[in-house]
């Protein structure tokens, strides 16, 4: 018996030790970045290739990038160069209708009961630390909006910063997340 009990507390501490070997880091943001080598990281200006959309949306993209990755990573922001680096285009900016409503005449044409505003983002990422990480990659989202209620106008700014906060956490994803 006591050969079984010397038996059994050494695959204890053989498996004990084996998975104390094991360093696995957690985060609540879910961030596979090792800060003892990647330190610092840049955004720059994203260009509005679209053709279409506010004069100031691509900026606006720029600087909720910027505020993402600083609110959620350790990472200092710098001016250029970064062990991170982002750059890119919005690439789509469309308005299509979603559904049809009838008008109930005859002579009025039916109008549309949904609308959709659909952005896409084109993000270049280079990480400088691990080129097997580098990516370049179109991240995409819609908003929907009832033009009976409201024009397009009163609810466009809500709808960018709806679709940019959604294609901002796919960005986030897909570069640094451990998901």
């Amino acid at each position: 018996m006591k050969s079984t009990n010397k038996g059994f507390i050494w695959l204890f501490g053989l498996i004990f030790l084996l998975f104390q070997s094991c360093s696995v880091k957690y985060s609540f943001t879910g961030t596979n970045i090792n800060y003892d080598i990647v330190k610092t990281f840049s955004v720059d200006n994203f260009f509005n290739d679209s053709g279409n959309g506010p004069a100031n949306m691509q900026q606006t993209f720029t600087e909720a990038l910027k505020e993402y990755y600083q609110r959620n990573t350790q990472l200092e922001l710098i001016r250029t160069n970064g062990d991170l680096q982002f750059s890119g285009a919005i690439k789509n900016y469309r308005l299509t209708p979603q559904a049809a409503v009838s008008s109930g005449s005859s002579t009025v044409a039916d109008r549309a009961g949904l609308m959709r505003l659909t952005i896409s983002v084109e993000v270049d990422y280079i990480n400088t630390t691990n080129e097997e990480e580098n990516l370049k990659q179109s991240f995409s989202f819609f908003q929907d909006y009832d033009p009976r209620t409201t024009t397009l106008l009163d609810v466009e700014s809500q709808l960018i910063d709806e679709i940019f906060k959604n294609i901002l956490q796919d960005v986030f994803t897909a570069t640094v997340a451990n998901w």
